[in-house]
């Protein structure tokens, strides 16, 4: 028992010098495999995300809400909490909505700073639709995008991959010409995506771009005829001219309450697991998750009153990082009758450090195999356990605890009773 206990011991303090447990390195190996389970590069995993909320935003086409509380795209307290939940369930960027206006632009420049001080990753997906959903001047979109290029583009975040980042949303609402004028000349510092919805559509474009992000946030993977197929055929085609596919998933959807008809069940999560693994098996570049806030459309993987964890622990599990831990953000939580975010964090707030779980399980097991080591060398002295051990064999897989108890006349009359003859009337059955 003492060589065991020793054994033990040593095996606690290599774990927790190492700070890694089986379960945490099982994740540290993990990578982002194809829904076929075979391993392969690993692909970056990055959500949509949106700056676009005021406080009363949330009185707007809204039937579910955060548990950060109903915030403001200005709060940087929520903003970082957002950052550290994600990089918590292995979500390595956001994949930012901006377009070049003073409230978004302030935001933008608030994400990048903490980007940066989290070690955390960003694209830039430009909003090339207005509110109506019509097409802005092809003029307005280069504008914005050199501003971009100068203001942003060079910060650390934005180096996902060679080039920072683009996805140009609504690129089946311009003409080749339009597309043309305005990604000449900026392709050379950035990468330009465009948001086609099919094979043909990016064909149009495909020499005018470095690749695509689909935005489907709507599709029901449980009765849509050929889904993986059109990711596949669509990731393909970009492929083909050397250009980024980015590969959506999807938590559910519900726009009905900004004039939407399609609903898509989460399903208790089965519909993001199910679009995840329909997603890697098209061989992205990304995965773009369908969204982290997205609340009117109730994409959002955000946790929410009323859906939790559910969907980012679906991520968590998926990458393979595990379930989130809840209140890990730092920020109290949204209840449903709409109470207001408790005991927020500061700012300066120090990431939670991911060796807390492995250094205190491996202090427990330190101890645990000290008091091993204790009870092994009392067994060894005590003159009670020594006639047991000499004299009793039967009685040694007993309690310890009881055992110590027991009085020498009590373990006499154990030995004795032990050796009555089996079956009879006093005999122990």
């Amino acid at each position: 028992m003492k060589r065991a206990a020793i054994a033990l011991v040593c095996f606690a303090v290599v774990a927790a010098a190492s700070g890694l447990t089986p379960s945490r390195a099982q994740a540290a190996r993990s990578v982002v495999t194809s829904a076929s389970g075979t391993a392969g590069a690993k692909v970056p995993v990055l959500a949509y995300y949106y700056i676009w909320f005021d406080e009363n935003s949330w009185s707007r086409a809204k039937t579910d809400y955060p548990q950060a509380g109903r915030y403001s795209s200005d709060d940087a307290t929520v903003m970082r909490a957002q950052v550290r939940l994600a990089k918590q369930a292995g979500i390595e960027g956001f994949l930012v909505s901006w377009k070049h206006t003073p409230t978004l632009d302030r935001r933008l420049s608030q994400l990048v700073g903490i980007a940066e001080e989290e070690h955390f990753q960003l694209g830039m997906i430009y909003q090339g639709l207005d509110f109506t959903r019509r097409p802005l001047p092809a003029d307005t979109i280069a504008a914005d995008l050199d501003y971009f290029a100068t203001t942003f583009s060079s910060r650390a975040p934005f180096a996902i991959f060679a080039k920072p980042l683009v996805i140009w949303s609504g690129t089946w609402e311009f003409s080749v010409e339009d597309v043309a004028r305005v990604t000449a000349g900026r392709r050379a510092s950035l990468s330009i995506l465009a948001s086609e919805k099919s094979v043909a559509g990016y064909s149009r474009l495909s020499g005018l771009v470095d690749g695509d992000a689909y935005y489907w946030s709507s599709v029901n993977p449980s009765t849509y005829n050929g889904y993986l197929e059109k990711l596949t055929d669509l990731g393909r085609a970009v492929h083909a001219g050397g250009g980024l596919w980015i590969a959506p998933a999807a938590s559910g959807f519900d726009a009905r309450l900004i004039g939407g008809t399609t609903i898509v069940s989460r399903g208790n999560g089965t519909t993001l697991r199910t679009e995840i693994d329909t997603a890697l098996a098209s061989s992205p570049d990304a995965l773009g998750l369908i969204s982290w806030n997205e609340f009117s459309e109730n994409s959002h993987i955000e946790p929410s009153v009323r859906h939790g964890y559910e969907a980012l622990n679906v991520v968590g599990e998926r990458l393979g990082h595990g379930a989130v831990r809840p209140g890990a953000n730092g920020l109290g939580t949204e209840t449903s009758s709409g109470g207001k975010r408790a005991t927020p964090a500061t700012a300066s707030t120090p990431a939670r450090s991911g060796l807390s779980g492995p250094l205190v399980l491996g202090v427990f097991v330190v101890i645990f195999g000290f008091l091993i080591v204790v009870v092994a060398r009392r067994g060894r002295y005590s003159p009670m356990l020594r006639v047991v051990e000499r004299n009793e064999p039967e009685l040694v897989a007993l309690n310890e605890t009881a055992l110590v108890a027991r009085t020498r006349h009590e373990i006499v009359s154990a030995r004795r009773e032990s050796q009555a003859p089996r079956g009879r009337p006093g005999g122990r059955r």
